[in-house]
């Protein structure tokens, strides 16, 4: 019967249609469609229709994430994670004692291990940013759901974790994005989360919280906990407080709005926000957030907010551009060691401000003061005009540099005086001058004039006939003596002895480089070095003619304290032992009797020496010197040269400043003692007119003398003065008679040189009428003949 039913309910004349099987390629990618569809045909019509309805899009959302999840999978692997540990950071400049005097490079962070760090700021940061951050993965659903709700009541909320927030930051996903580019967010949006599920499948939980806290922005472009804990609250992080801490934590939000520089109100607003999240988190109690929202908030003072200049660490900035590679620039996060001491520093900067201001308040001062700058509105300021200062410190034996000042306030002009600053140096190149001269055979105790130069008598200088800064002439004095009073015309004659070429090389040889010109006027300084230069140059006198390179960075240490780079001392020989030791015995006199004296009236009583320097019109003033253990150089003058004051002498402007220095520096443990020299003295008879060996004609001109000389300048024994030739001596006939048959050719005769204490040798007569020297002429210094004509500049004076 039911059969026979079944067919009559079908069409007569018609087959019942096959059905068609299933594609095996559509059953394969598209299976989850064909299972709900499977399960449900056997359901009623009313909930297989509501399961189909509802199952089918989210199938299909399932495909479009599935979809999404491998289109930004594949993008995000070309980020590579190994820049979450590479975040650039400051690098950190350390002086000789290990005090930090400076930041630069990288960005404004300092990266800070997660132990060291408060544990209330780890409570507030998690509490304000993600409460469930161990509980989840690289996304917070709850998070998620609970933004949209509120989104759709009109507040506006985020649902970033602490990891996507993380991998924003460090790939820079936001840069140039703009509001209302819809599809530009989305798709960085999601380029975000499949980045932050890479890093929460390479890292623990805490090394992403300890990454994202090092590398979030805390505003004012300060990056990560330990550089925002210092600026804000002048305190490493482990040392906040829960007030501080929540402080810190609701910065976050807005970096911009919600620092304390810059609205203390908005600061303490969210604040007290973040210690309510944390009460309701149950990290702290009501109690403690109470007592929390008590206490004041005390931050870095307005006028240590703004980033202090120095000279010392912009000449530091300038040898690591050269040590650097770029990479390490950009990165930072190094540990440079550097020779200054900051506290000969402070006092340099200290002592030279304190002597320009002392000179300012003279009465008549005809410039333009400091104070009277600073009082000026900031947009009539323009460059400073006021009086300016330089100074270098060099230890000795080494080279490092103790303290570089290159101005009065590097905040207020940044031109480094010290480094860059090319001034006239007058009357302190004379000691290179007679350096020179010794080493080519001339002895401070030879006589040189200091009467009026001669026409034609300087080589190359024509007429030029420079003073003395006196306006007077003198006698013949020993070659020492021009030192020591700094006379002119016998440092020309000195200087014109050595020969120009020679004077340069040894200025070159000692650290001016090729600074020099060839012409006269540069025995007396007429040309300009800098601070450093003459600084460097001074080391060559108490170090027996060794030169050490100056230099400020002393080792480089990566962020694991590996030593990267070391500066070896340099040394080498600038000039000749013995004329070093020379020329320093002399300025040793400068300082005690000479132009320097003022160094023992100012109270500094050590064995020291050193030079001073004025230059024409009193436009610079200079005093370089040194101790047996350090060098300075001190320069004061105006970056448009002019006057500084009516008997501005280098005795009167600098050395003050040196010797406020040196005191301290010989208290801090920079021991002054005596100024020993290894140098090795031969007893010897000399002539005092020519410098050389004495001969019997020396001895009846009364200019042979005994004294103790450099065995590495002292002449040789057959260079004999030529100003004294041996006069030969009659004898009788008796004496011709018994003396032996002379040869065949006679010879003629040779003066031989006198050994110490014997009376003079007389030589023996070769032929029947006895010979005679002939008379010397006019006994002076040599004069070279004039060969050419130059344009000289006005000379300085001292």
């Amino acid at each position: 019967m039911a059969k026979r039913k079944q067919q009559t309910n079908q069409p007569r004349g018609k087959k019942p249609a096959p059905r068609k099987s299933a594609n095996p390629l559509s059953i394969l990618f598209f299976w989850p469609f064909h299972l709900l569809f499977a399960v449900t045909r056997g359901m009623s019509a009313p909930v297989r229709i509501l399961l189909r309805f509802l199952g089918t899009p989210a199938i299909a959302g399932l495909y479009f994430l599935t979809l999404l999840g491998v289109v930004y999978g594949f993008r995000s692997v070309r980020y590579d994670l190994n820049r979450i540990n590479q975040m650039p950071e400051r690098t950190i400049i350390l002086d000789r004692q290990g005090t930090e005097i400076g930041r630069i490079h990288g960005e404004k962070r300092s990266i800070v291990p997660l132990k060291d760090v408060a544990e209330d700021f780890r409570k507030a940061i998690l509490a304000r940013e993600d409460e469930r951050f161990y509980s989840h993965g690289a996304v917070d659903l709850i998070g998620i759901g609970r933004a949209f709700l509120k989104n759709l009541e009109g507040k506006r909320e985020g649902a970033s974790t602490i990891t996507q927030q993380l991998a924003s930051d460090v790939f820079q996903l936001k840069a140039g994005e703009k509001r209302g580019q819809l599809l530009r967010q989305l798709d960085r949006k999601f380029l975000e989360i499949a980045i932050a599920f890479r890093i929460n499948a390479a890292l623990s939980k805490d090394q992403i919280l300890e990454a994202y806290i090092n590398q979030i922005n805390w505003g004012r472009q300060i990056k990560g906990v330990g550089e925002a804990s210092r600026i804000y609250f002048e305190k490493h992080p482990a040392e906040l407080t829960l007030s501080e801490a929540a402080l810190m934590a609701g910065i976050v939000r807005g970096p911009d709005a919600y620092n304390p520089f810059r609205s203390m109100e908005a600061a303490e607003r969210e604040r007290n926000t973040t210690l309510a999240r944390m009460v309701a988190a149950r990290k702290i109690s009501q109690a403690q957030a109470d007592e929390a929202k008590k206490e004041p908030i005390t931050v870095r003072p307005a006028w240590r907010r703004d980033s202090q200049q120095s000279y010392a660490m912009d000449a530091i900035r300038r040898d690591l551009e050269i040590i650097l590679e770029k990479e390490n620039i950009q990165l930072g996060g190094l540990t440079i060691v550097t020779t200054i001491d900051q506290r000969l520093q402070k006092v340099a900067e200290e002592a030279l401000d304190k002597k320009l201001r002392e000179t300012e308040r003279l009465s008549g001062y005809p410039h333009q003061t400091r104070a009277a700058w600073q009082n000026l509105p900031l947009e009539k300021r323009g460059e400073p005009k006021y009086i300016q200062g330089s100074t270098v410190l060099i230890e000795n034996r080494t080279g490092a540099v103790l303290a570089l000042v290159g101005g009065r306030d590097a905040n207020e002009s940044q031109f480094n005086r010290a480094i860059q600053a090319k001034r006239q140096i007058g009357s302190i190149f004379k000691p290179f001058v007679y350096l020179a001269a010794f080493d080519k055979g001339l002895r401070p105790s030879t006589q040189i004039s200091d009467g009026p130069i001669q026409r034609g008598e300087i080589k190359g200088a024509a007429n030029w006939k420079p003073n003395n800064s006196d306006g007077k002439f003198g006698g013949m004095h020993p070659a020492s003596y021009g030192l020591i009073r700094s006379r002119n015309t016998m440092s020309v004659r000195i200087g014109n002895y050595a020969g120009l070429e020679k004077v340069k090389d040894v200025s070159r040889k000692a650290g001016f480089g090729m600074s020099m010109p060839e012409t006269p006027s540069s025995y007396l300084g007429s040309w300009e070095a800098s601070p450093w230069e003459v600084a460097r140059a001074y080391t060559i006198f108490p170090n027996d003619g060794v030169c050490y390179r100056p230099y400020l960075v002393s080792e480089i240490r990566d962020r694991n304290d590996n030593v990267l780079y070391t500066t070896p001392a340099l040394p080498y020989q600038a000039t000749n032992t013995g004329s070093a030791w020379s020329v320093s015995r002399i300025l040793q006199e400068v300082a005690t009797s000479g132009t320097a004296a003022a160094v023992r009236r100012l109270g500094f009583t050590k064995p020291a020496a050193g030079k001073t320097g004025t230059t024409n019109d009193f436009k610079d003033a200079w005093f370089a010197g040194y101790t047996s253990t350090l060098t300075c150089a001190v320069w004061v003058g105006f970056d448009t040269p002019k006057k500084t004051i009516s008997g501005g002498y280098g005795s009167a402007l600098a050395l003050p400043v040196w010797v406020d220095l040196m005191k301290t520096a010989d208290r801090l443990g920079y021991k002054a003692g005596d100024l020993h020299s290894n140098v090795n003295l031969q007893t010897i008879d000399l002539c005092r007119l020519s410098g050389k060996r004495a001969t019997s004609g020396c001895y009846e001109a009364g200019t042979a003398y005994t004294d103790q000389v450099p065995a590495d300048t002292a002449p040789s024994s057959n260079d004999l003065c030529t100003i004294h030739p041996a006069r030969a001596q009659p004898v009788s006939e008796d004496d011709i008679r018994s003396a032996p048959p002379a040869p065949s050719r006679p010879s003629p005769p040779r003066a031989q040189p006198i050994p110490d204490n014997r009376p003079p040798a007389r030589a023996q007569p070769v032929e029947e009428r006895p010979l005679r020297a002939q008379p010397v002429e006019e006994r002076r210094p040599l004069r070279a003949q004039p060969v050419e004509e130059r344009p000289l500049r006005a000379q300085p004076v001292d």
